[in-house]
């Protein structure tokens, strides 16, 4: 996966990921019958970073990283795995799995926010509408009120989806200036986040005791949720804007509400299907690409 992926793969690897990453939410829901919401966090992770470790090794003398490019891979692991995906897993003992996953949709707007800020990469008129369309259908989607217990899996969720922007952000800076490969990229902050995680899950829940098929679903979100889902990711990265991904991946809840009816008896209403369907429209906006190319912030 060195080689810089056209546009077209690039499109495709997010919305492989997309579906990936739709049944995250499912297996950690059902996993959290036997381990905590930190010790799958840290075990998933940390596990993905050892599926990936051969490869790292096997590509022979590692190159040298600047202390820079050090700091930035561990600031990666503490943004996405130990504080964004701890959260996330913590909220949902409190919220549903389609809430959680449509709730990442606010990701986007502050991605655009500091990626026109941070990165100088500007939305076209197009693409701003399509974030707008995103967004109401957010709203649209949560116009039917709160249920008992969901404003405190908000309020952990919150912590998350700050960590979550400047994982997109960092990460997105990172590709796109090629400091290192992808599967360096992909690797390290694995590493460096999960492993995080679980020292911070052992004292906190004790030493993990599941049932094989608890253990399977930790190895399958391990291996491909993971390990491979990452990979995909920072790939299509390269050529992606950050806001142009994180809108994309507003699609996941429309893969797990359809999951989580069959798992979970979850139902939504008619207005949250209509906000679902907003989400949709304004992605496919957010991917049409520029005639030309976009003018930086001087």
């Amino acid at each position: 996966m060195a080689r810089h992926p056209s546009y077209p793969l690039a499109i495709l690897e997010a919305l492989i990921v997309n579906l990936v990453w739709a049944s995250s939410f499912i297996f950690v829901k059902i996993a959290l019958d036997d381990l905590g919401p930190l010790t799958i966090g840290g075990l998933r992770y940390f596990l993905g970073f050892l599926v990936l470790l051969p490869f790292l090794l096997g590509r022979g003398r590692p190159r040298s990283l600047s202390a820079r490019t050090w700091g930035r891979l561990f600031l990666l692991g503490l943004c996405a795995y130990t504080l964004g995906n701890g959260a996330t897993f913590w909220a949902l003992q409190y919220l549903s799995p389609t809430t959680v996953s449509f709730l990442m949709g606010m990701v986007t707007l502050l991605i655009l926010l500091g990626g026109v800020v941070w990165l100088r990469e500007v939305p076209s008129w197009l693409q701003t509408a399509g974030i707008v369309a995103t967004l109401a259908g957010t709203g649209l989607f949560f116009s039917t009120g709160l249920r008992a217990g969901e404003p405190l899996g908000i309020a952990i969720l919150s912590i998350g989806l700050l960590a979550f922007t400047l994982f997109g952000l960092l990460g997105r800076s990172a590709a796109r200036d090629r400091e290192v490969d992808t599967l360096a990229l992909t690797a390290v902050p694995l590493a460096f986040g999960g492993g995080l995680l679980l020292l911070i899950a052992l004292p906190l829940e004790g030493l993990p005791r599941a049932s094989p098929a608890t253990w399977g679903l930790v190895a399958w979100l391990a291996v491909v949720n993971t390990a491979l889902g990452y990979l995909l990711y920072n790939h299509a990265l390269q050529v992606l804007n950050a806001f142009q991904m994180n809108v994309l991946l507003n699609l996941s809840p429309i893969w797990t509400a359809l999951m989580s009816a069959g798992l979970f008896d979850e139902h939504l209403t008619g207005g949250q299907w209509a906000g679902m369907l907003a989400v949709i429209l304004g992605v496919g906006l957010v991917q049409q690409r520029r005639q030309v190319p976009a003018k930086a912030i001087e």
